[in-house]
Order: structure tokens, then C-alpha cells, then sequence
């Protein structure tokens, strides 16, 4: 596996760009946000379930494979259409508050504190739809953020996307352009992912970062001699990946679905 390399001395500014998901935050921040939904009735467990698959598929696997990210795009689809743009921003700024603002890493916050405190901008990168991260964004303080864009039509999402799954070699693509448009530097440009998905980005960039990496992440960042930054408390934790916390929140869902059922009765 190898990437282009970027010229190796800055002659330009630069930016820092930040992956979301297990690297920002504790776990997947679209399922925390479904999961908020259905606790609020206001998506089925059904519907949970089906999205807690696709995006376990796609998250877990890591996998490029084009069966794959379909189910991926699918559930991603599944979950927004018919929905008003407007509602789920309101909710998404909600159940950030309540349910997502304790999951961000002190360390991975402290760091991207570092870049606002040299006065760079600092962006997300993140499959997560781009309402959501905007939210996130805005909660941090944050320059901005580019995401997966869900398409709407007068305020009501269609069910299909605007372009592709912010994922992988997406990321590498939109992260170039902005450096384009904004007149950045990539050899001066700072890159912090999980997962090895994001190499492409990764190796755009003159200063990569992993940050609680996966395996194959872990092994590549060390061969290339980039800083690694783990700020889970227990080496166990390099086995924890999005599988358990889909299962626990579907879990957690359905019994809370019985529960309001039988006092329903």
C-alpha cells in the first residue's frame, strides 16, 4: 500500500483536518444520533437495526468493496428520506447536547485546541452527514466541516445524495480542493483519522496524525514514523471497534421499546 507523497518543506499555511468518528469522538456519531431518534419514537427499531447493519458493514469492515458501500449509501438513505432539513438539524442540536458532547476525547480536543491557538483553521472530515457535523462543529468552535450531503428538495431530503459517501478516497478529494480554493499548503497541512480507510488522506497531508488507531493504522503509522496518539484508558480497547456499540445501542433500544410497551397495557 503506498500513496503520493506530499513535498516535503512548507512554503504556504496550512490547516488541520480531523476524522470524527473513534477519532473526535467515542464511537459512531450518526448511530448516537439514530439512537436518539428512536428513543424519542421517532425512528422504529426496525429502522434502527437495518442502519446499525449497514453502517457496521461499512465502519467495521473497512472494506472498499463496492457491495459494501452500497449498503452503506443505502442506510445512510434509508434514514433521512421524508424527513424535514429543519427538524432533524433542531434534533441533531439536541441530542448532540444531551447525548454526544461527553463522547468527545479530552486528548483529541486538546490537540485540535492547539491548531485554533496557532490560528489555523481546523476542519472535519467525516462520512457523518454534513448536518451533523456542522453541528459539531459549531458546538467545538470549530472553521468548518465537510460531510456526506443527503439530498432535499424545498426542505424535505429525497433519499438520494449529493455526489459520493464522504469516506476513504472522498475525503482525500475534498480535502485537496479546499486546500485549492483556500490557498493552503498540504506539505504544512496536519491530517488525524482512526482508521486506515483514511490513508489517502493521511498521506495528502505533510503532518499525519493516528489517533486511537486501528491495527493496520497503528502498524503503518509506526513504519512511517508518524506520531500515534491512543487516549483509550485500556489496551483492551485497541479491540473495541463500532460492533459493540451497535449492539449495545440496539439492545438498548428494543428493551426500551418493551419496556414502554407493556406499561402501554
Amino acid at each position: 500500500m503506498s500513496y503520493d507523497a506530499v513535498p516535503p518543506t512548507p512554503v504556504g499555511p496550512g490547516a488541520a483536518f480531523f476524522d470524527v468518528d473513534n477519532t473526535l469522538m467515542r464511537g459512531a456519531s450518526i448511530y448516537h444520533f439514530a439512537r436518539g431518534l428512536a428513543a424519542r419514537d421517532l425512528f422504529t427499531t426496525r429502522d434502527l437495526m437495518r442502519f446499525a447493519w449497514g453502517q457496521t458493514v461499512f465502519r467495521v469492515t473497512g472494506s472498499e468493496q463496492p457491495e459494501h458501500i452500497n449498503a452503506a449509501r443505502e442506510a445512510a438513505l434509508a434514514f433521512v428520506a421524508g424527513h424535514d432539513l429543519d427538524d432533524l438539524v433542531t434534533l441533531c442540536e439536541e441530542i448532540y447536547d444531551d447525548t454526544m458532547a461527553d463522547r468527545i476525547w479530552e486528548g483529541t480536543r486538546a490537540l485540535v485546541q492547539r491548531h485554533l491557538d496557532a490560528g489555523e483553521p481546523v476542519w472535519l472530515v467525516t462520512a457523518t452527514p454534513v448536518e451533523l457535523a456542522q453541528i459539531i462543529r459549531r458546538r467545538l468552535g470549530l472553521t468548518g466541516a465537510l460531510g456526506t450531503e443527503a439530498e432535499n428538495v424545498d426542505g424535505v431530503y429525497t433519499g438520494r445524495l449529493n455526489g459520493d459517501l464522504m469516506h476513504g478516497p472522498a475525503k482525500a478529494v475534498a480535502v485537496r480542493a479546499l486546500a485549492r480554493k483556500e490557498g493552503w499548503d498540504l506539505a504544512a497541512c496536519s491530517a488525524y483519522s482512526d482508521s486506515s480507510n483514511d490513508l489517502p488522506l493521511l498521506s495528502l497531508v505533510g503532518r499525519p496524525h493516528a489517533v486511537n488507531p486501528d491495527g493496520d493504522l497503528r502498524r503503518y503509522a509506526r513504519t512511517h514514523g508518524w506520531p500515534v496518539h491512543d487516549f483509550r484508558k485500556h489496551r483492551a480497547a485497541l479491540k473495541v471497534a463500532v460492533p459493540a456499540a451497535v449492539a449495545g445501542a440496539v439492545a438498548g433500544a428494543v428493551a426500551l421499546r418493551a419496556v414502554r410497551q407493556r406499561r402501554a397495557v
